[in-house]
């Protein structure tokens, strides 16, 4: 049955004006991005050249940094998937003692960001750390062996994301394949390589890229190790050249470019076919009861993975409450002190920055939850052309790096309508916001960088809230909206008091992930704050962290306030949505 004319025209109406908001605040900083790599005159876009992207190339020290970022990517991605798989498989097919907490602990890495978790790495495995004190022994490893550590790191924060997606896979499989291909003699690697693998790889896929994309181009973790070799870092410290450079913005091209490169060769390897199952999954008859030494094997490797994720966790807190200089050559710190979290709730710095990232997580959110639903509500209620295109677009944000958005948010404060001239047939019109209170500058002489936040934010986390306001969408009926509108209520009213309360769960569950993720979010915030009044949490952290004396625990105390902080949003939405939270990490 068709939609009314009314409606059908105002969905396309709305259709329209989303997509017109997606093009303005993510695909025009790409692409600003791509047009300053290739443009001949960098200041006003004009012209034509791979000069810029030849000169990167032919850099030797930004050839290597490229390697380098691909091959920290490749490698975390396998360790992380060589970890999670065998995990989820567990979970899926087996109970054991302790298996609700012990799968809820299995995603506590995700509560801290990995360039936080360096400092507390740093205190453990440095040459005068509490490894090298407990074994005796003189091993550099946060020197020669830098490469590692950022691989560790990132590995250790980021292999949930892996298992979410691959425990949401295995959920769903028809057990009765399994169950007939071991009737026909099939053992259980073959079973495994044959049948289960090939089924769960579209949700391996799924995971691996985010994870993939998000080591790729990380920009904290290698900070905080010092580890220039990456080009992540190349980009930031070139960022202060954007404005008559062409080098940044073909780095960030070419950063770009190898990450959408990886993503669609990655794609037509592995995620090129489906397979459809005739009925949908009833594994709880199948799965198997390990008692023993089976359950309490199968309970220690859960175990085990926690505990070594939680070691940089471990290393953040004892370093939060260490007297400085009482932790040197020794397993434990030797005098402990409670003021440095006073100090990172009290300071200048650490006020304001808290502060700051209140007002801008919470300004995200409700810009995301508002938007999230509208999109939400053309994608699952209306059969409009082009919805599957506005859904591509809200999840486009999680294939691209957050550096390359970041960066592409500073080259729109550098053209019209914040600087420069525009000309249309002939005629210039100078810029007309330059100067004034929404002048978003932001390494002029009076920056303003929270507008410009508060929408990188809220674009960055906008797949969350549009995939669980989805989910929840997809599982309330429409017809109860129907019915409110026959008896005499708006289509607005009808969704305001009728379907949305009935998805408060998921809009809440999607909310407090935009909220924490906001919060902690790292490229966004290191670049375009770049003044103290400005910071947001990860950068005063930052900030902190490379001041001498008690710079570095002040640090580490504003990131245990940021673990429990995420530790409770990341329960509460695991409790609201189950496992569709490993939907969310998806592209």
């Amino acid at each position: 049955m068709s939609l009314p004319v009314a409606r059908r025209t105002w969905s396309y109406s709305l259709l329209a004006a989303l997509l017109l908001l997606l093009a303005a605040t993510l695909l025009y900083p790409i692409y600003l991005t791509v047009r300053g790599g290739l443009a001949q005159d960098v200041a006003t876009g004009r012209g034509f050249t791979l000069e810029h992207l030849r000169l990167v190339f032919e850099d030797p020290l930004q050839v290597r940094a490229l390697l380098s970022s691909l091959k920290i990517a490749l490698i975390t991605t396998m360790l992380c998937i060589a970890v999670a798989l065998p995990l989820a498989m567990l979970s899926a097919n087996y109970r054991y003692p302790g298996k609700t907490f012990l799968n809820a602990a299995i995603l506590v890495p995700l509560i801290l960001p990995p360039f936080v978790g360096a400092i507390g790495v740093k205190m453990l495995l440095g040459r005068e750390g509490s490894l090298n004190t407990l074994l005796g022994t003189d091993w550099d490893v946060l020197g020669s062996a830098r490469f590692w550590g950022v691989v560790v790191v990132q590995a250790l924060h980021l292999y949930p994301i892996i298992y979410l997606n691959a425990t949401a896979s295995l959920a769903n499989l028809d057990p009765a394949l399994d169950e007939s291909a071991e009737n026909l003699g099939a053992g259980p690697w073959r079973r495994f390589f044959k049948i289960t693998l090939p089924l769960i790889r579209p949700g391996l896929f799924a995971g691996g890229t985010i994870v993939f994309i998000w080591s790729f181009t990380e920009l904290g973790t290698p900070l905080m190790f010092d580890y220039k070799l990456v080009t992540s870092v190349q980009i930031f410290e070139k960022l202060k050249e954007v404005e008559n450079s062409g080098e940044p913005y073909a780095l960030t091209l070419v950063l770009l470019t190898s990450a959408i490169g990886a993503y669609i060769l990655g794609k037509f390897v592995f995620g090129r076919r489906g397979y459809e199952m005739y009925s949908k999954a009833s594994r709880s008859s199948g799965v198997e009861t390990l008692t023993g030494w089976r359950g309490l094997l199968a309970g220690g490797a859960f175990g085990l993975v926690t505990v070594l994720a939680l070691l940089p966790h471990a290393g953040v807190v004892l370093t939060s409450i260490t007297q400085p200089g009482s932790w040197y050559k020794s397993v434990f710190p030797e005098s402990i002190t409670g003021s440095h979290f006073a100090e990172a709730l009290t300071s200048d710095l650490a006020f304001s920055s808290i502060k700051n990232s209140l007002m801008l997580s919470l300004s995200a959110v409700l810009l995301s939850a508002f938007f999230g639903i509208l999109i939400a509500y053309i994608i699952v209620r209306t059969t409009v052309k082009g919805r599957a295109l506005l859904d591509a677009l809200c999840m486009l944000p999680l294939a691209v790096p957050g550096l390359v958005m970041a960066f592409g948010y500073v080259a729109v404060t550098l053209t019209w309508p914040f600087e420069g001239t525009l000309r249309i047939f002939g005629q210039e019109f100078v810029a007309p916001l330059d100067g004034s209170w929404l002048d978003l500058e932001v390494f002029g002489s009076n920056p303003n960088p929270f507008p410009l936040l508060i929408i990188a934010y809220a674009v960055r986390r906008l797949p969350y809230i549009v995939r669980s306001t989805v989910a929840g969408l997809e599982q309330t009926s429409g017809e109860l909206e129907d019915a409110a509108v026959n008896l005499g209520a708006s289509r607005v009213m009808a969704v305001r008091k009728v379907i949305i309360p009935l998805i408060m769960a998921n809009l809440i569950a999607g909310s407090l992930l935009v909220f924490s993720f906001s919060m902690l979010e790292v490229s966004d915030s290191l670049i375009l704050a770049q003044r103290s009044v400005h910071f947001p949490i990860t950068k005063a952290i930052f900030e902190f962290s490379n001041r001498l004396g008690d710079g570095p625990y002040i640090a580490s105390a504003m990131g245990v306030w940021g673990m429990g902080l995420l530790t409770v949003t990341l329960f509460g939405a695991s409790m609201l949505l189950g496992k569709k939270l490993g939907s969310i990490f998806r592209v």
